[in-house]
């Protein structure tokens, strides 16, 4: 991306995997693959998701989380060492939050051979000429489901743990040349901007990267989780050392949006204007009248334009024309403002 492209296009995170991948996924833990099987799988998926973010025209391109078997998180729980799984209260009926594995820690958290991210962004670089993103969970994500057990005072002390965890994992992915970085953290309603902000600030201390900071209402099987405000966080949370806050305005209808014009204190917004939750295909005009809506209230020079989350829970055929519509609509706002 050329360094004066004024509102940048990019992604949250994920991309869609194919049918063959969630077909095939499980058949190496079941028996019947090998590694080199599996291997070949999540390097297959990875080239689908350059492709077709490099086809759509974004300007900065993730690897789609796609060796990420489980989900954006829940893949690295094996690589952490001791924690246990716990017992799944409700697995009948429809699927719901209550239903993820939870655990327990019975020592200290530690994650001795990394999280695996340094190897997934190695991958993305060598096979990309354009500008990358790497995305990593929070240390509020990785805790809120370990449970303290005897080994910590409460949550907090278990999301600091993996801060450090995390941070050793950054430091490690600008070795390997990451110089844009997001951390995905949730907002959960039981902890404030302040303590969300200090943790971000644990995890990404002393890293020399553009940070940026996703605040998720849920997204797992296109389902929200938490209360949707951003007011509950803001402007507390703005003091995350954070180059750029990513943010949901699509599918709340941008609710909020004149908000950041007080909010973001001068900083980027990568601003959602793509509605991932919904199968409404957005024309170019959907997505630019929401462009123009947020350019009322954050200068075009500070605003990167995204959809409002990953698009790892949706179908492929869904959201490919949504990119569509979003790098089309970026052009046309850019042609605007340029003339």
């Amino acid at each position: 991306m050329n360094n004066q492209t004024l509102i940048p296009t990019t992604v949250v995170g994920s991309h869609p995997k194919p049918s063959w991948w969630h077909n095939c996924k499980d058949l190496h833990a079941e028996g019947e693959w090998g590694e080199t099987d599996l291997s070949e799988l999540l390097t297959d998926a990875v080239d689908v998701a350059i492709l077709d973010q490099t086809r759509a025209g974004l300007d900065i391109i993730t690897d789609g989380e796609s060796r990420r078997l489980d989900g954006y998180v829940d893949s690295y729980y094996a690589k952490i060492q001791n924690i246990i799984p716990l017992p799944i209260g409700r697995i009948g009926g429809p699927w719901g939050y209550d239903q993820q594995q939870r655990y327990q820690s019975v020592g200290e958290i530690t994650a001795p051979s990394g999280l695996g991210i340094v190897s997934e962004f190695t991958y993305l670089k060598e096979n990309t000429h354009l500008q990358t993103k790497v995305t990593c969970a929070g240390p509020l994500t990785f805790g809120s489901r370990i449970g303290p057990g005897d080994v910590y005072d409460g949550p907090i002390a278990v999301a600091e743990q993996f801060a450090e965890v995390i941070n050793i994992e950054l430091k490690d992915l600008v070795k390997a040349g990451a110089d844009f970085i997001q951390i995905d953290e949730p907002a959960r309603g039981n902890l404030g901007g302040k303590d969300m902000a200090r943790l971000f600030n644990l995890a990404t201390d002393g890293v020399d990267a553009k940070l940026a900071y996703h605040i998720c209402f849920g997204n797992r099987y296109g389902r929200a989780r938490f209360k949707r405000h951003y007011s509950d966080y803001f402007p507390e949370i703005l003091e995350a050392k954070a180059d750029q806050f990513v943010v949901e305005f699509a599918a709340r209808e941008m609710y909020e949006v004149e908000k950041f014009a007080e909010w973001r204190d001068g900083r980027e917004i990568g601003a959602g204007v793509v509605d991932v939750k919904s199968f409404y295909p957005e024309s170019t005009e959907d997505v630019v009248d929401r462009i123009r809506e947020v350019l009322k209230h954050v200068p075009a020079d500070k605003l990167y334009v995204n959809p409002d989350c990953g698009f790892g829970w949706s179908p492929r055929y869904m959201a490919i024309p949504k990119l569509n519509a979003l790098v089309n609509a970026t052009a046309k706002i850019r042609n605007e403002i340029s003339t």
